[in-house]
């Protein structure tokens, strides 16, 4: 692939989905892309970036978009923010939201429901905590197709081995042929919806728990402040934010600060947090 075709697919990129690809990257840009040119008939490359200049075709650019957005996810990967959610900022917002008996939590850039299904099944094991409480969790995603996948509740043997316990498969899985499927009851806790990060969560609500967790990665500094400010927007004072354990809000936004002995954990500047420091 040339400089121009490799600049002018990666400009695309950036203003789609705010991912940020370094020239050194183009060998995904050609691995992940020739699946997609396949799809469209096209011979190669260079067929679908000629198309793709020349028509700018909506669908031809959505799942351009989708090839090079859908990263990996796996079950409680690196459990301690689970440990966190179940053991610290669940049982606070209990004791602060008993008025209102409710908490909405939002998992961004869900891929194919690892990380929303998770927190579901430890929400499954909190209901003695929970009786009688509106918990939300919307999983949104810009791959339609990761998406789908996502609702179907349906995973591959690899997929299930990588960081879900033993006892956590067979309690809330069943085998299906060489699959296996999450219970109903955990998929239903889910809402999942189209929604890409560079637009306003407004439409979604309103947060108290918001998991963005290894995406900032992806984006340039600016895009990176630009998206922390829309969910900083969507979260109450005391609301928690998660990012991943590479990523920080340091030097990019003011509108959280980190939340001292929680490693991977904000809170608002200026609230009310919902965890002391420790």
């Amino acid at each position: 692939m040339n400089t121009a075709d490799f600049e002018f697919l990666a400009s695309i990129l950036k203003q789609r989905s705010g991912l940020v690809l370094a020239p050194e990257k183009a060998y995904l840009l050609e691995s992940r892309l020739m699946p997609v040119a396949r799809k469209f008939g096209f011979a190669g490359l260079p067929e679908l970036i000629v198309t793709v200049r020349k028509e700018r075709p909506e669908e031809l650019l959505r799942d351009i978009t989708e090839a090079m957005t859908t990263n990996e996810s796996l079950f409680f990967r690196d459990m301690k923010p689970f440990d966190q959610f179940r053991n610290l900022v669940v049982p606070k917002l209990v004791e602060s939201r008993q008025s209102t008996r409710r908490i909405r939590i939002w998992s961004a850039a869900a891929s194919s429901g690892q990380e929303p299904y998770s927190i579901a099944i430890i929400l499954m094991e909190m209901q003695s905590l929970l009786a009688g409480w509106d918990v939300e969790i919307t999983a949104t995603d810009i791959s339609v197709e990761m998406l789908n996948r996502a609702r179907s509740g349906l995973y591959t043997q690899f997929e299930v081995q990588r960081g879900l316990p033993i006892a956590t498969l067979v309690k809330y899985f069943k085998q299906v042929g060489e699959k296996w499927r999450l219970d109903a009851g955990v998929r239903s806790m889910v809402k999942f919806k189209e929604f890409n990060l560079l637009d306003d969560p407004a439409a979604l609500g309103r947060f108290d728990i918001v998991f963005c967790r290894n995406v900032l990665i992806y984006f340039d500094q600016q895009t990176k402040a630009e998206v922390l400010a829309r969910i900083a927007k969507a979260m109450p004072g005391d609301g928690v934010l998660y990012l991943g354990g590479a990523e920080t809000v340091l030097g990019i936004t003011d509108r959280f600060v980190p939340i001292t002995g929680h490693r991977g954990m904000y809170g608002i500047a200026g609230g009310e947090p919902a965890l002391k420091s420790a």
